[in-house]
């Protein structure tokens, strides 16, 4: 097992899983303590790396397109600390990520994993209940209904129709687009077709200003209402209940790989790819070493 436990969270991999642990306190973005704790499957991953600097460097996984619920509700534009598939590491800490990169990557080549897009989704989206946003005011989604309160910065058209309530069973599609610049952003959810409104006048809509970090965790309801749209292949999970943490996403059951028969041939077939020029001298080594203590 690898494990690197910072200030900004803690990565533990298993062999067949990442766990994503974030940080908690003040510098922790509001958006990856309000997703909390999740599990990225072996199979869900296209990649890791490990990025240097003078004050230590970042850990990145990159998964593959279509995995990730929250990713694909943001469409890209989680940056910086607001991604959740990142980790900034403390300078003396460089050679545990290097470490933590070679035994994801030897997994990632005995599995033989491939790099390309999912058609449904590997991960859960978020645990349900969830609430956020800003601007404007707040979406919350318990699994259902969405609903959607105004505050005071809410216009005259918003307030004077008070709160809104829906099932999911009516959305068509849920669009976040954080603020950007002098412009606003938005949590919009699509019901039926037709034009649908400026944020600022739709009562389907949260306009969002940004103002705060917090603002961001409006595409965490999003992302929620995103893997229970009719036809989205995937898993979803369910409500927590009362006192009770909501159940990690599910990793696939562990293979019969681990025969000895079938970890020799690996290594065959590890060593044809070396030969061919397919795997470096670096890559075959680390896949190897990672059959090895399997035998």
């Amino acid at each position: 097992m690898a494990e690197i436990i910072q200030r900004d969270g803690t990565w533990t991999f298993d062999g067949e899983a990442v766990r994503i642990v974030p940080g908690r306190g003040k510098g922790i973005h509001p958006l990856r303590q309000e997703l909390g704790e999740c599990v990225v499957p072996l199979r869900a991953l296209a990649g890791i790396s490990f990025e240097p600097d003078r004050k230590g460097g970042r850990l990145r996984l990159r998964l593959r397109d279509g995995a990730c619920p929250v990713l694909r509700a943001a469409g890209g534009r989680l940056k910086g600390a607001s991604d959740p598939y990142q980790l900034a590491v403390e300078k003396d800490r460089n050679g545990v990520a290097e470490y933590f990169v070679d035994e994801v990557r030897g997994a990632l080549l005995v599995e033989q994993v491939p790099t390309g897009a999912v058609d449904g989704f590997l991960l859960p989206g978020p645990a349900v209940p969830v609430a956020g946003g800003g601007g404007d005011g707040t979406a919350s989604f318990d699994g259902e209904t969405v609903r959607l309160t105004w505050n005071w910065k809410a216009g005259e058209a918003k307030v004077s129709g008070g709160p809104v309530a829906f099932p999911v069973s009516e959305v068509t599609d849920v669009r976040w687009l954080p603020s950007i610049g002098l412009e606003n952003g938005h949590l919009t959810f699509v019901r039926g077709g037709g034009p649908v409104p400026a944020p600022e006048h739709d009562p389907y809509s949260l306009d969002l200003w940004g103002l705060s970090k917090k603002e961001y965790t409006a595409v965490l309801v999003a992302a929620a209402v995103l893997v229970r749209l009719p036809g989205t292949p995937g898993p979803a999970p369910a409500p927590a209940p009362a006192g009770i943490a909501a159940p990690a996403a599910a990793t696939p059951p562990a293979p019969a790989d681990d025969d000895h028969d079938v970890l020799l041939r690996r290594l065959h077939e590890l060593g044809e790819l070396h030969r061919s020029g397919v795997l470096t001298d670096d890559e075959f080594t680390a896949a190897k070493q990672a059959v090895l203590k399997r035998l």
